[in-house]
C-alpha cells in the first residue's frame, strides 16, 4: 500500500493508494490542503478514486465536496451522515475496493454517530474515535461516550495489537501508534468499567474548537466557508496598492470612483479622500442609482480588505468589468500614514 500522512495544524489526512493499479483514495482530506493533495497524487502516478470522511467534522473544514467536484469522484461517507452530498453511504463491514485493496468499514459511532474507522491491510485510520494518548470527544453534535465505550471496548481495541493506528488528529506531532500500545499506555483508555469511562468523557471540560458552527454548518451541507468566499472572489478581480491609490488620489484622478464599503459611521470617522459612501449591505440595492456608468473604473474599500474583496466580485458579476480591490483597507492605509477625511464628503 502506497500511504502519504498529509498534516493541517493538528490535522491529519492520508492518500492511500494501491502499488498495482495506482488507484487512490483520499481519507479526511481538508480543505487548504487540496493543492498538495493532488500534487502527491502526480507525483505517485495515482489516480484518486474516492474521497472519504470518517465522520462529520467539527473542527476544520472538509475539502470532500469540493474534491469530489473537481475530480468527478464519489463522496464516501458512513450511511447516518447528514450531509447531502454523500455519493456512497457505506455500511459497517462493508469495504470499498480501491485495486487490489480491500478498505472495510467499523461503524464506530460515539465521536459522531455517522464515525467511522477504515480498516486497510495492517492499518486502521480511526478518524476521531481513538487517537493517540486520547479518544475522540464527545460533548460535540451527535456525540455519545455510551456509544464510544462500545465502539473503542467492543471493536477497535479487539483487533490485532500490532495493526497501526492513524487518527485524524493529533496536537503532539505524532505520525501513528498500534492498538495495543493503546490499550496499554493512553490514559482514556485506562477506565475500562463503562460508568467510569462514561463518567471521564462527561467531565472533561474542553473548550470549543474554532469555527465549529462554521465548520459544522459547511461539512454538513456542503456549503462554502468565509474563508473559501474570500479565496474566491479575489481569484475574480485586480487589487490596487496602497502607495497606488495615493498618487491616483494625489493627483485628482477623476477616472477612478473610490466606493467605501464600509457603514456610515466607519465611513464618517475617516476615509480616503474623496470616496463615496455605498455600504456592501446596500450594493445591490442601489448600485444602479449609484453607479450608472459600468464603464467606469471603481475601487472598493473596506476596513481590513476582506468586504471590499467581496463588493468588487459582486460588482463585476454585475458587469462592472472595471472594478479593483483595494489592497489592505482603511487600517493599513492609515498605518501607512496617508492622508484621511472625516465627515461627509461634499
Amino acid at each position: 500500500m502506497i500511504l502519504e500522512q498529509i498534516t493541517t495544524g493538528g490535522c491529519l489526512s492520508y492518500l492511500i493508494g494501491c502499488n498495482e493499479t495506482r488507484s487512490a483514495a483520499l481519507i479526511d482530506p481538508e480543505i487548504s490542503q487540496i493543492g498538495h493533495y493532488l500534487a502527491l497524487a502526480a507525483r505517485d502516478g495515482l489516480r484518486i478514486r474516492y474521497v472519504i470522511d470518517t465522520h462529520t467534522h467539527a473542527d476544520h473544514f472538509s475539502a470532500t465536496h469540493q474534491l469530489a467536484q473537481q475530480l468527478a469522484v464519489p463522496v464516501v461517507m458512513h450511511r447516518a451522515s447528514p450531509a447531502p452530498f454523500v455519493d456512497m453511504r457505506i455500511g459497517d463491514g462493508e469495504m470499498v475496493m480501491l485495486g487490489r485493496l480491500r478498505v472495510q468499514v467499523l461503524h464506530t459511532p460515539g465521536h459522531t454517530r455517522d464515525s467511522i474507522c477504515l480498516w486497510v491491510e495492517h492499518s486502521l485510520f480511526t478518524g476521531d474515535t481513538l487517537l493517540i494518548g486520547a479518544t475522540g470527544r464527545t460533548d460535540l453534535p451527535s456525540g455519545d461516550p455510551e456509544a464510544l465505550y462500545d465502539s473503542l471496548f467492543q471493536r477497535v481495541l479487539r483487533l490485532d495489537a500490532d495493526l497501526n493506528v492513524f487518527p485524524a488528529h493529533d496536537y503532539q506531532g505524532q505520525k501513528s501508534s498500534t492498538i495495543g500500545k493503546e490499550l496499554a499506555t493512553n490514559p482514556r483508555l485506562q477506565k475500562r468499567e463503562r460508568a467510569d469511562f462514561v463518567e471521564m468523557m462527561r467531565n472533561l471540560n474542553l473548550s470549543m474548537p474554532t469555527h465549529v458552527t462554521e465548520a459544522l454548518r459547511t461539512n454538513m451541507s456542503g456549503g462554502k466557508s468565509v474563508a473559501q468566499l474570500l479565496a474566491e472572489a479575489a481569484e475574480k478581480v485586480p487589487f490596487m496598492a496602497l502607495a497606488e491609490l495615493k498618487a491616483r488620489v494625489e493627483a485628482a484622478d477623476n477616472d477612478l470612483i473610490v466606493l467605501d464599503v464600509r457603514e456610515r459611521d466607519a465611513y464618517e470617522g475617516g476615509h480616503i479622500p474623496g470616496a463615496r459612501l455605498l455600504p456592501r449591505g446596500q450594493l445591490e440595492l442601489r448600485v444602479n442609482q449609484e453607479l450608472p456608468d459600468p464603464t467606469r473604473r471603481i475601487l472598493t474599500c473596506c476596513e481590513l480588505g476582506h468586504v471590499s474583496t467581496l463588493a468588487a466580485s459582486t460588482l463585476h458579476e454585475m458587469g462592472f468589468l472595471y472594478t479593483v480591490a483595494l489592497d489592505g483597507g482603511m487600517k493599513a492605509w492609515r498605518e501607512a500614514g496617508y492622508p484621511v477625511n472625516s465627515g461627509r464628503e461634499p
